[in-house]
């Protein structure tokens, strides 16, 4: 009840917020353009080097020296180019006539001063660059990695590597950027406010104004929408779309680039078990997920990517079900004792973490619970008010349902680094498996295509034959919007939302 009633000031503030901003906008300038943009993340910080939610590169504040387009390819951004002859040693031309939104030119020494902080700020942006030393020449930015790394340039791709102006201070708040909108102003949690940026460098954007709200509940974002108080909106309920389309809301839904997963806590005495982490996944029903809590808007996922990619191996069909799940605790050691799973004598009980901010999430944590009644397992479910910052603190766990961008880049490296390198973003796992990590190790100083794909393929099949992690569903990117935006683009990586093409009829 008070979760709720959370949610429900949450919206009003933010409804609060777009009123106030639309009064404003009919009295001081009736002919601006403003649109509010919906998101299911908040965000207690904007700041684009620590901020996990990306809200500054996603809003159009901030920018990186390469972007990815629809097609998954690298392109320019506020690098012109980039070479290595030897895949360590990098050269990146810096672009011209690129201003931070205080008026300062943004050169070589400025990037570098941005990387640095980025770097030294956040950890998994130092494990991630792996940068030796850079050097600053005019618009000329040499780096050398500390090993051979072909997809450096995709790392620079990350949000967290955007280039803010670190002279300036307030970065929670106020990161000065150089993207076609600027800030005006944040409420942690709330929204974010921005406004266009009049001297950016690729163009005007259409729109003079905009609001990046944020709200956890799905219910309560299709209700904006509704209202006329949010005029996109990230990921409404599956369950209300033709409702919303009966309304004459546009609708898009398209394959993404993310992945549904289960997380196993390696320090946990039962899931550093191989067999009870496949009991486990052999409960997850799939086709049910699918069918019944995504209405079709997803694939069942056999690994972390797409089967498309070329980097995906076939992988052998897993035993499922209940039967399956219990040959497998039987292997483990486990026991069926007055119709309760035990181990050692003990009645078995899982703690399983989820989060609302992904409402299917929680759905499936309930499917899985209800299966492993079915086998006398009791199941704890606890919601994190903020996933990742609970995975990396507590190790209090079995496992979590977790969802996460697995190839934002087009590439396999990025994902196998973070996930299951020791030094990993996204390792709460806790793994460490010396094959794995020689494998990633060798795909990271490879540059030849065919042999990449050849390594990423060696890692997934460890990974699926020792099940480190349990992929569930691939869900397709969902968005709703009224029929006034112009030019809205659904972006497969979820980086690029506030653009400067984004219009509105007035």
């Amino acid at each position: 009840m008070l979760q709720y009633g959370k949610r429900i000031w949450i919206l009003l503030v933010i409804l609060l917020l777009v009123g106030c901003s639309q009064s404003s906008s009919e009295e001081g300038e009736k002919s601006g353009k403003e649109l509010t943009v919906l998101f299911n993340f908040p965000t207690s910080t904007i700041d684009p080097h620590l901020d996990s939610n990306y809200t500054a590169v996603r809003a159009g504040v901030g920018e990186t020296l390469v972007k990815i387009s629809e097609e998954l390819e690298l392109e320019p951004w506020l690098a012109e180019k980039w070479e290595s002859k030897d895949g360590q040693n990098w050269m990146f031309q810096i672009r011209e006539g690129v201003t931070f939104h205080n008026g300062k030119k943004v050169d070589a020494r400025a990037v570098k001063e941005s990387l640095e902080r980025a770097s030294k700020d956040n950890p998994a942006v130092k494990a991630a660059l792996k940068i030796r030393k850079m050097e600053a020449d005019g618009q000329r930015l040499t780096i050398q990695t500390e090993e051979v790394f072909p997809q450096f340039p995709s790392e620079l791709v990350h949000p967290n590597t955007a280039i803010i102006d670190v002279a300036e201070k307030d970065f929670d708040k106020k990161p000065v950027g150089t993207g076609p909108f600027k800030v005006a102003s944040f409420e942690p949690g709330v929204a974010l406010n921005v406004e266009r940026f009049e001297k950016y460098w690729d163009g005007k954007a259409k729109l003079d104004k905009a609001t990046f709200a944020f709200n956890e509940d799905a219910n309560a974002r299709q209700m904006a929408l509704r209202s006329g108080d949010a005029d996109i909106v990230f990921r409404p309920p599956v369950e209300n779309l033709e409702q919303l389309k009966a309304e004459k809301a546009k609708i898009e839904s398209v394959p993404g680039l993310r992945t549904h997963q289960l997380i196993f806590n390696m320090d946990s005495p039962y899931m550093k078990e191989e067999n009870v982490r496949k009991a486990v996944d052999a409960l997850m029903d799939r086709k049910e997920i699918v069918e019944h809590i995504l209405n079709g808007h997803a694939v069942a996922a056999k690994g972390p990517f797409l089967a498309d990619f070329p980097f995906a191996p076939s992988y052998e069909e897993k035993k499922s079900g209940i039967e399956a799940a219990e040959q497998y605790f039987t292997q483990a050691g486990f026991q069926i004792q007055n119709g309760k799973l035990a181990k050692d004598g003990k009645p078995v009980r899982f703690k399983v973490l989820t989060y609302s901010s992904r409402p299917e999430l929680p759905l499936i944590a309930q499917i899985l619970q209800a299966k492993a009644k079915e086998l006398g397992i009791e199941m704890e479910i606890q919601q994190a008010e903020n996933i990742d910052e609970y995975l990396a603190a507590n190790d209090d766990w079995d496992f979590a349902t977790y969802s996460s961008l697995t190839a934002p880049r087009g590439d396999a490296a990025y994902f196998l680094n973070a996930a299951f390198m020791p030094d990993g973003a996204l390792n709460y796992a806790n793994i460490n498996h010396p094959k794995l990590t020689a494998i990633i190790h060798q795909l990271n100083k490879t540059v030849e295509a065919n042999e990449r794909n050849k390594l990423a393929k060696a890692a997934l099949k460890i990974i699926d034959k020792e099940m480190l992690r349990s992929f569930i569903v691939h869900p397709n990117i969902i968005v709703a919007y009224r029929d006034g935006v112009k030019n809205w683009v659904t972006s497969k990586s979820e980086y690029y939302i506030l653009t400067k093409e984004l219009d509105v009829e007035k």
